[in-house]
C-alpha cells in the first residue's frame, strides 16, 4: 500500500491549511476539512470537538506558523486512512511553541477529511 505522489501533495496542503490564518479562518473550507466526528487532543492536553475547531471568518487573524511544516511524512497505514506526522514551530510574540504533531485523515466520497489530531509538547 502506498500513497501516490498527488495524495502526499494533496495531504501536505490540506495539513498547511491549518497553519495559514488565510484558510484557517475560512469557516466553509474547514467545515469541508475536518471530518463529522473529528476529535483532537492539544498541545495543551485538551479535548477538542469539531465544532469548536471551526472558527468565524477573521480577516485580521495571524498565524505565525513556521512552513513549510518540518519534519513532514505521511504514510498510507490501511486503505483510504493516511497518518501524517510533523514538528509544530508558532511564534506568538517572543514565544516559540513546538510540538510534534500527528493526523488521521480518512478518505470520504474520494476526499481527504481530518478524523483525529494530536499535539504533544516539544
Amino acid at each position: 500500500m502506498h500513497l501516490t505522489i498527488e495524495d502526499r501533495d494533496a495531504l501536505r496542503l490540506k495539513e498547511e491549511t491549518l497553519w495559514r490564518a488565510e484558510t484557517r479562518f475560512d469557516p466553509d473550507l474547514m467545515d469541508k476539512t475536518f471530518a463529522a466526528d473529528f476529535l483532537e487532543f492539544g498541545r495543551s492536553g485538551r479535548r477538542y470537538e469539531r465544532n469548536e475547531m471551526i472558527f468565524t471568518a477573521d480577516p485580521d487573524a495571524v498565524i505565525d506558523a513556521k512552513l513549510p511544516l518540518p519534519d513532514y511524512s505521511v504514510e498510507l497505514i490501511a486503505p483510504d486512512v493516511a497518518l501524517s506526522t510533523y514538528t509544530s514551530e508558532v511564534r506568538f510574540g517572543d514565544i516559540l511553541e513546538r510540538g510534534r504533531r500527528s493526523s488521521l485523515w480518512i478518505r470520504v466520497e474520494g476526499h481527504w477529511k481530518l478524523r483525529f489530531h494530536q499535539g504533544t509538547p516539544l
